[in-house]
């Protein structure tokens, strides 16, 4: 689908965009993107400017159409948010077939058109190239090419792989119109129970920075331009340290605390992100904790609030002049049918949503994130409360990035290009080999337990043919790849069980049941089945990292522990048996224990004396 076209009398092609019949100079390509700016920002309604700063959740039909009804989390229909409240930024949820994704897409930028100067949707999205599926924080592959979490990433320790990481998902992404994404996840894993660990670069100030910076180049390139996805990069100034681990979704999990005095390690990656040129900044939903920068204690409200953090720090200190846009949800309460999880106000829960607002806009932020509620900004201006001049600021950062990104110029996509970029196979052989690579080696014969790794492929002559395996969590086909599969312990050679790091399940609050947090012990009757395993035959064991886990119980009767971090079957399988070597190294330390947990400062990164430390990993011979 491609718009009507027109030609100036100077014979230059543009896009008619206001129906006037007169090029522009907001639509004149040859102009800069800050004299575009100028000439649309007077020509906009108040309404129209108001509705760019507002960027909520959208679903696509399956069909490739748009949904004109409230979905299972978008609040309202689609013309109704595009025509009738001017939004024009929308977070999209699940995406399952390229075509019918390109295809939603281009029906969206359609209703676009419409709007009275024809301002072009901006879609963005949380991670969508790896395995966890949540809501509130990513999305699992599907039609992408797939790839280890973040976590996985880092502990390959190269950032020229995670360039081309981002490079080929900003082709992806770009062939079916997703400009934004919601991360890099710039946040230092250094409080072990919490939930978004596994979307980070690990504990490292210096890795997380090389590799944020590695990460924003791949996605935007050296500069912001038309073959661009924009980085939103998050969450400032660092979220990792929530108290006792909890998560700042939830109102339980609303305090961030440094007792290790090293919020400056959290801050690290953001000011070399900022000199690579991120299109914008997401602040957390944390509420700082007895924190002082300079000597200057800093107010304790969820940092979206916090005025000091975004223009003191962020702004004026930092230098940052591009978008600052909200996590989600800060005003208004979240209703999904029967559920309601409180809106993310945290030290303001006493103000109205029209405060609310009016403290947003005050601390410095352009964007609110997950809302569709103008009528509350609109009322602000109409009364006095937030000027026009506050709201052409934001507005004209907000119209910048997309002229940039040259959605002014063509906003459509190619279905059948999309179709054929999403998930080819280089791209997904690439995502296939670092998830396998990147299973780290911890443990491989120690006190009278013989090295078991690397095992013999079946397709191998001699013992791999002749291996008898039990596996538990590893798939058929892929449990193939190893021997003859068996179903007793008992009748193997080897067994290889994969886990889940531990959590503790809740599910009273929406979206609580797919974050994982709480204790990282296992529970003692699988540690006890396993060790029964172990004494039938050698034992192998996988724990998924999406966060740390207590592997203490394990080492004594494991003959080899890896670690993996978003592996499928046939990829660890392959790490299994050195087809692609293993070469992962931790992005952080495992604890010895769930008491050394408790006891460590939620903002230092490491331990003392951990089971594992930070860049632990064997290499098999």
């Amino acid at each position: 689908m491609q718009p009507a076209r027109k030609t100036s009398p100077e014979g230059v092609e543009y896009r008619d965009l206001n129906g006037n019949g007169v090029m522009d100079p907001f639509e004149d390509p040859r102009l800069t993107v800050e004299e575009r700016v100028a000439d649309l920002l007077p020509r906009l309604s108040l309404e129209e400017k108001v509705g760019l700063m507002f960027h909520t959740v959208i679903e696509a039909g399956a069909d490739g159409t748009v949904k004109e009804a409230p979905g299972a989390i978008s609040k309202s229909p689609t013309s109704e948010v595009v025509l009738g409240k001017h939004l024009n930024h929308f977070n999209v949820h699940a995406l399952d077939d390229a075509r019918m994704a390109a295809r939603w897409y281009n029906a969206l930028q359609a209703i676009a058109e419409q709007s009275p100067h024809g301002i072009p949707v901006t879609i963005s999205t949380d991670p969508r190239h790896a395995f966890i599926e949540n809501a509130g924080a990513s999305f699992a592959a599907k039609a992408f090419s797939q790839w280890p979490e973040a976590l996985g990433l880092a502990a390959l320790r190269d950032a020229d792989l995670v360039r081309e990481f981002g490079d080929i998902a900003r082709q992806e992404y770009v062939a079916v119109g997703i400009r934004m994404s919601l991360h890099p996840t710039l946040d230092l894993a250094t409080e072990p129970r919490w939930a978004r660990q596994s979307g980070t670069f690990g504990q490292d100030p210096d890795l997380v920075t090389e590799l944020g910076v590695a990460y924003l180049l791949g996605f935007q390139g050296d500069s912001l331009g038309a073959d661009s996805v924009a980085c939103v990069s998050k969450h400032f100034p660092g979220g990792g340290p929530q108290k006792d681990g909890e998560d700042a979704h939830f109102p339980y999990g609303r305090e961030q605390v440094y007792p290790g005095d090293r919020f400056a390690d959290h801050l690290k990656p953001f000011p070399p992100v900022i000199e690579a040129g991120t299109a914008a900044i997401m602040p957390y939903y944390g509420m700082p904790i007895d924190l002082e920068i300079d000597g200057e204690k800093i107010e304790e409200v969820g940092f979206g609030y916090n005025k000091q953090i975004v223009t003191g720090l962020l702004r004026e200190k930092l230098g940052f002049d591009g978008v600052v846009l909200s996590d989600w949800e800060l005003v208004n309460d979240n209703h999904v049918g029967d559920q309601v999880l409180p809106a993310r106000a945290w030290g303001v829960e006493h103000l109205t949503p029209h405060e609310r607002v009016q403290r947003i806009i005050e601390a410095g932020t352009d964007q609110f994130g997950g809302e569709e509620s103008v009528e509350l900004l609109l009322d602000l201006v109409r009364d006095g409360r937030v000027s026009e001049a506050r709201i052409d600021e934001s507005a004209a950062r907000l119209l910048a990035v997309k002229f940039r990104l040259g959605l002014f110029d063509n906003p459509y996509v190619d279905e059948e290009a999309a179709a054929v970029t999403v998930g080819r196979k280089d791209f997904r052989d690439a995502g296939y080999a670092a998830q396998a690579k990147s299973v780290t080696v911890l443990q491989n014969g120690t006190d009278g337990l013989a090295p078991v790794l690397p095992l013999a492929p079946a397709a191998a002559t001699g013992e791999g043919a002749r291996r008898r395996v039990y596996v538990e969590n590893l798939a058929p086909e892929a449990a193939a790849g190893l021997g003859e599969v068996v179903d007793r312990p008992e009748d193997a050679d080897v067994a290889v069980v994969r886990l889940l790091a531990p959590f503790d399940p809740r599910s009273d609050l929406f979206l609580e049941s797919w974050f994982h947090q709480g204790s990282l012990d296992f529970q003692p009757g699988l540690v006890s089945r396993l060790a029964r395993i172990a004494a039938a035959c050698p034992l192998v064991v996988d724990v998924v990292l999406d966060r740390p886990a207590v592997l203490t119980p394990l080492l004594p009767f494991a003959s080899a522990v890896v670690g993996s971090y978003g592996t499928n079957d046939h990829a660890l399988v392959d790490a299994l048996t050195g087809t692609i070597a293993p070469v992962g190294k931790l992005p952080f330390d495992l604890p010895r224990s769930m008491e050394q947990v408790r006891r460590h400062a939620e903002d230092v990164p490491g331990y003392d004396d951990p089971l594992f430390p930070f860049g632990h990993g064997l290499t098999l011979r």
